[in-house]
């Protein structure tokens, strides 16, 4: 998605997942603490990351673009800002995004207006469409995760997710942030009385539906988590032509796997919530929806927000979290480095840090952001992986122990495609 219709390219993140230029609210938001291409061998000789030198830079400042609709992912990056500032004299910026392509626009602008050295954007929170417009038009610096010491914990040569992003190589233009997988959560009273089983398939989601219409739906398509949900359900009802997903989307492609999709969206559309001519424009809407009781199943690119989101009153306690027996979609979030930042090697110790044991470890609590960790456990020393054996149940978090296929994210030219389709069939609904 190059120059694709930038001003719709979307994360949520997770994620996710998982935000510049216009900002969640019309500010940036300081958060200073107080005091390889995956057809070859991923590059295994790191250096030690590069720390910023007090006397020629006394006052470091990194501006990380990245969403800003999160408590917990807000609240997790103060602490990070904190520790960076501690440990090396940082002051970690936070730049609330509301749409990830504001600051892919901003980078792109400084680049066409001559702005080789000096850009606004330091660190961007990044993966599928938002990488391949950065990448095609060259707004990222170039094999720099190679000089960050602990992405060697994420074992890349053994783990191909680490360095590829929806299809498409990193060539060590971003590294790995966090894991997400869709799954969704419903109100188990709701259930209960209704006397109805909850549904465990795409099929089953559309016959709960029919007979109890009103009570589920999904974001418009220009949401994160509005076209994750039909790239999920497009590769669930096309499984004999899977393999297509993960090549660039062709018409021909896209004509084989779009009339099963339509099919299935034309029965559902008019069993959902107020018929399915209205849909929310945010993911954050389902959540409000549900603890109002409007509906009774709904879903996140991020489990551990649902835990999270019981504990501060935000969902009701009878809100429980499952993933889909007939698969779930899953993808890796990274961190990209501008080609113009003029704080690179205190972006790259920021970066360090977050691929730290102790940064992931953090991130992984339920109470904090419950994101899993992209480090592989089985290069991690003894000390090191017990700081991630204190993790907490709750009764609204997924059960882990069992386990659920995972779907791949298509390879990103397929998101821009299946949103202009379903936009040209179905239109606004908003």
């Amino acid at each position: 998605m190059a120059c694709v219709r930038l001003a719709c390219l979307t994360i949520l993140i997770i994620a996710g997942s998982a935000y510049a230029g216009s900002s969640v609210n019309g500010s940036d938001n300081a958060i200073a603490g107080t005091g390889a291409n995956p057809n070859t061998s991923a590059n295994t000789n790191f250096k030690a990351s590069p720390k910023t030198n007090p006397k020629t830079d006394p006052n470091p400042v990194v501006r990380f673009h990245a969403w800003g609709g999160s408590a917990q992912v807000n609240s997790y990056l103060k602490w990070v800002a904190d520790r960076v500032e501690r440990k090396h004299g940082i002051a970690l910026k936070h730049v609330k995004l509301a749409d990830t392509s504001d600051a892919v626009s901003r980078v792109l602008a400084e680049k066409a207006a001559g702005n080789l050295h000096n850009g606004s954007v330091d660190l961007i929170w990044i993966n599928g469409e938002n990488f391949a417009a950065m990448k095609k038009n060259a707004l990222l610096a170039k094999g720099w995760v190679g000089d960050i010491a602990n992405f060697s914990l994420t074992n890349p040569d053994s783990n191909l997710a680490m360095v590829t992003d929806f299809g498409e190589p990193t060539l060590g233009m971003e590294a790995p942030w966090g894991k997400a997988s869709m799954v969704f959560y419903y109100r188990k009273s709701h259930f209960d009385s209704l006397n109805e089983p909850v549904p465990q398939t795409l099929r089953a989601l559309l016959q709960f539906s029919q007979q109890q219409p009103g009570r589920f739906t999904y974001p418009v398509v220009t949401d994160y988590l509005g076209i994750s949900f039909i790239k999920y359900a497009a590769i669930a009802l096309n499984s004999s032509n899977q393999s297509l997903f993960y090549k660039p989307v062709t018409q021909n492609a896209l004509e084989k796997i779009t009339p099963s999709l339509w099919t299935y969206l034309d029965a559902l559309h008019p069993t959902m919530w107020r018929n399915g001519e209205y849909m929310v424009r945010q993911a954050s809407q389902l959540q409000r929806l549900i603890g109002s009781g409007e509906l009774s199943l709904a879903f996140s690119f991020t489990a551990a927000e649902i835990p999270s989101a019981v504990e501060r009153f935000d969902l009701p306690q009878d809100v429980r979290t499952f993933a889909m027996s007939d698969g779930s979609l899953a993808n890796v979030h990274f961190i990209g480095l501008t080609f113009n930042s003029p704080n690179q090697a205190a972006a790259k110790t920021v970066v360090d840090f977050l691929l730290s044991p102790e940064a992931q470890a953090k991130k992984q609590r339920l109470q904090v952001w419950g994101d899993d960790t992209v480090l592989d456990t089985n290069v991690l020393s003894a000390s090191q992986k017990s700081m991630f054996e204190t993790q907490q149940s709750h009764p609204s978090a997924l059960d882990k122990s069992q386990s659920t296929p995972l779907y791949a994210e298509p390879h990103a030219s397929w998101t821009d495609a299946l949103r202009q389709a379903w936009e040209e069939r179905y239109g606004a609904r908003y």
